[in-house]
């Protein structure tokens, strides 16, 4: 039975996020697993099964990905990566022997509030829903300057900045990966579009099958590069950090991307957005209580003892 003020494409586009945030919870841990399985038996990390179960994990969740992003807005789909941080902060304190204090435990349920906040407040119908109005976004003055900004940007980055800063600075390797998210994004919500346009027999077909094969080559081409700096940063950072940063600096662009593309804020109220505004300030916060407390020593039964001898 269809919810009340919900279209069923937005019910079946939240289910398949929640999937895929939970599924991309699990890469980043096994894949770090993997490497340091690898790296003990002094070989490369490619020949480990670890490793392999993390890289097709994090194939599986750009599937649901991809799906997600079809069937419904993506400032509903985007935020609720947040549920794969808590997630894969509890797998990375048993497989990582990484810490999760009481603080981080607080910074998951804030995460998973936030998440909650912030699919109630967003928008619940796509903007664009044919192939014509694609094709109109695609070619605005506004969105292709974003783009031309963003590629510059990321040949900076990987031509000049990731060769010398790279190994040295987390925000080298994740502003790459978040950038291309102004590309994967995009290219996932349009080729959903064009690939129905292009089997319905219309007049149009023809043309939407070159459009449907240029944002699938934009698509791959990003995800491959994503995976390769990704990689680049497991084999130096911590796991929880840099998908605690990742996914904020992930979604904010995103979010800018299909702001400018889609226009889905258009239909966002006053109410709405400060709503979405207050679940991403506390998505963000509890990712900060994750990631900075991570390395400090106490639980409950510290601040017991701080109130005993307090009284």
């Amino acid at each position: 039975m269809e919810e009340a003020g919900v279209p069923p494409l937005s019910v079946l586009g939240l289910s398949l996020a929640v999937a895929s945030s939970l599924v991309n919870g699990t890469p980043f841990v096994l894949q770090k697993r993997g490497m340091l399985r690898a790296r003990l038996r002094d070989a490369s990390y490619l020949t480990d099964i670890v490793w392999w179960t993390g890289t097709i994990a994090m194939g599986l969740g750009q599937i649901l990905n991809f799906l997600a992003y079809t069937a419904a807005p993506a400032v509903l789909v985007a935020p609720l990566g947040a549920l794969g941080i808590p997630f894969g902060a509890i797998l990375a304190s048993c497989l990582l022997k990484e810490k999760l204090n009481i603080l981080g435990k607080l910074g998951c349920l804030l995460s998973c509030a936030g998440s909650i906040v912030l699919t109630i407040h967003s928008p619940k119908a796509n903007n664009v829903t044919s192939q014509e109005d694609l094709e109109e976004k695609l070619c605005d003055p506004v969105f292709l300057g974003y783009l031309c900004f963003i590629l510059l940007l990321l040949l900076l980055l990987i031509c000049w900045i990731a060769p010398e800063h790279g190994t040295k600075n987390i925000l080298v390797y994740i502003s790459i990966c978040s950038l291309l998210g102004s590309f994967t994004v995009p290219s996932s919500k349009g080729i959903g579009l064009a690939a129905q346009e292009a089997i319905s027999g219309s007049p149009s077909s023809a043309r939407a099958m070159y459009l449907f094969l240029i944002l699938l080559a934009v698509l791959v081409s990003s995800i491959l590069i994503q995976f390769i700096y990704i990689n680049k940063a497991l084999e130096r950072f911590d796991t929880c950090v840099f998908g605690a940063i990742y996914f904020v600096m992930f979604t904010l662009l995103v979010l800018l991307a299909t702001a400018i593309l889609f226009r889905e804020w258009s239909k966002v109220g006053l109410v709405d957005f400060l709503g979405m505004a207050c679940g991403f300030t506390t998505v963000t916060v509890g990712v900060f209580l994750i990631q900075v407390f991570k390395d400090f020593k106490f639980s409950l039964g510290d601040f017991q003892k701080s109130a005993l001898k307090t009284d």
